[in-house]
């Protein structure tokens, strides 16, 4: 477990950000840091749209009112997020399934708790699309074999999204070259020439598009109908110990996804608080969806294709891995 705990966090660079409660010192490992009938728990995030719930729920109060304080840290993907919760480093974090999957099926205790996010369900209009550059001679999917494409994090969810949508059009995904990059590199890369194609999410979406760039396909839609992308989680064994905080973490959180899909202008203008997207770009931000609940078919759909493209040692256990 030791080594690929060690191989998930390799390459991943975390950056402290301002945090929505104390920032303090790490504290114990396994126990969360409690004054004053507060509870200060670290949660580990990606800086995109998907998130957006969290930020809103803690502006609303949601987690106060629960007495909880939230510090938040972004990290680069899901990936570099596991580690840190199964270390203590934080007591929840957000990560797509595909990580979470990966983490459960090599023996990681970790524990989806609450719902993040999900695809719109619709082509063309999802919050993550495949892209290629204003006057890219690359029309589809299928085109992209001997092609240099972006993905945020190798051997993860984009991948096998992206190698899905390659399949469907026709195409061979083992002859694709992909490249990891962080979303917010990934337009400037792509405008410059360095890529050929790139898997990006909003808010680095948007940015794409007013640069002229064009999506040729929406891979997340292609892995399943309205595919719950990602969950946040936390260990089994902070779950185990702390399962009162658990509990307000999962209420404030739901609160928090309910809010965020009833005022999208709120969520657009939180947005600006913890990304750097441009006022303008901002305003054409497709926004996920944030349904109470997982998709649990989608995500088994998500599962056979890891396992076709050798992302897991052995099947993960859902049961054992969601609520």
């Amino acid at each position: 477990m030791r080594r690929l705990l060690a191989g998930l966090a390799a390459g991943s660079f975390l950056l402290t950000t301002a945090a929505c409660g104390s920032s303090g010192d790490s504290g114990p490992s396994d126990k969360d840091a409690s004054s004053g009938g507060t509870t200060t728990v670290k949660l580990g995030l990606i800086p995109i749209v998907d998130v957006a719930p969290v930020y809103l729920g803690v502006k609303q109060g949601f987690y106060a009112e629960r007495g909880l304080e939230l510090t938040i840290t972004t990290a680069q993907g899901g990936a570099a997020i596991v580690p840190g919760v199964t270390s203590g480093q934080f007591q929840f974090g957000f990560s797509n399934m595909t990580s979470l999957m990966v983490a459960q099926s090599n023996g990681v205790p970790v524990r989806a708790i609450a719902n993040g996010i999900a695809s719109t369900g619709l082509q063309g209009k999802d919050f993550g699309a495949l892209t290629v550059k204003k006057d890219s001679p690359i029309k589809s999917a299928g085109e992209l074999e001997g092609k240099k494409v972006a993905i945020n994090t190798l051997k993860n969810i984009n991948e096998s999204a992206v190698r899905e949508s390659v399949r469907k059009a026709g195409g061979d995904p083992d002859k694709v070259k992909f490249v990891e990059l962080a979303f917010d590199q990934m337009p400037a890369a792509l405008d410059g020439g360095q890529i050929d194609a790139a898997m990006v999410v909003e808010p680095a979406l948007a940015t794409v598009k007013s640069q002229g760039g064009v999506e040729i396909a929406s891979p997340l839609v292609d892995v399943a109908p309205h595919l719950t992308v990602a969950m946040y989680f936390t260990s089994t064994r902070y779950q185990q110990q702390h399962p009162d905080v658990v509990k307000k973490f999962q209420e404030a959180t739901a609160e928090s996804l309910a809010y965020a899909d009833a005022h999208p202008d709120e969520v657009r203008q939180v947005v600006t608080t913890y990304t750097k997207i441009p006022t303008a770009v901002l305003a054409k931000v497709t926004l996920p969806k944030w349904p109470a609940d997982a998709d649990r078919a989608s995500i088994e759909a998500l599962e056979k294709l890891g396992e076709q493209d050798g992302l897991f040692k052995q099947a993960p256990d859902l049961d054992q891995l969601l609520p």
